[in-house]
């Protein structure tokens, strides 16, 4: 089974927790998981950049940080994916897109890292984002957060 839950800081207007649930257990079903425990937290620039200093021991703003809590050789998949609504909004500005597309971009870039997928080199990031774009035409992203488009 696929379980997926979402917490959203309750001081930040967030997506919408079941269409955000719906994108994640898309991309982990096409990718042929059947059993996860993933939790969906949609913070602030402050939590994800503390995250960053303390895993990764680099101090800037991030989008998306992604944590896999057990061994990526598991069949189920545990972990956690952040993703800044900060962030999300820049982003959908400076790259002119509906801030709903790219929360729904975060979230399946995010769940794509849980799965071992990753984009270190320029080849990676390359692969990483022609699925998310085949994903993003798969999925219903349309008025995920509202009040933004």
């Amino acid at each position: 089974m696929i379980n997926v839950s979402v917490e959203i800081d309750p001081t930040l207007e967030g997506p919408d927790p079941k269409k955000s649930k719906k994108i994640l257990r898309f991309v982990l079903e096409t990718e042929s998981v059947v059993d996860s425990k993933i939790n969906l937290i949609f913070g602030d620039d402050k939590l994800l950049s503390s995250l960053k200093i303390e895993f990764f021991n680099y101090d800037h703003l991030t989008d998306v940080i992604a944590f896999r809590i057990n061994d990526y050789s598991k069949v189920e998949v545990e972990g956690e994916i952040y993703i800044s609504l900060a962030r999300a909004i820049e982003n959908a500005k400076k790259y002119g897109e509906p801030l709903s597309k790219e929360l729904a971009r975060l979230i399946i870039h995010g769940g794509l890292h849980l799965l071992d997928y990753r984009d270190e080199t320029e080849d990676e990031k390359n692969k990483m984002t022609v699925l998310e774009d085949k994903y993003l035409q798969q999925v219903e992203w349309d008025n995920l957060i509202k009040g933004y488009e």
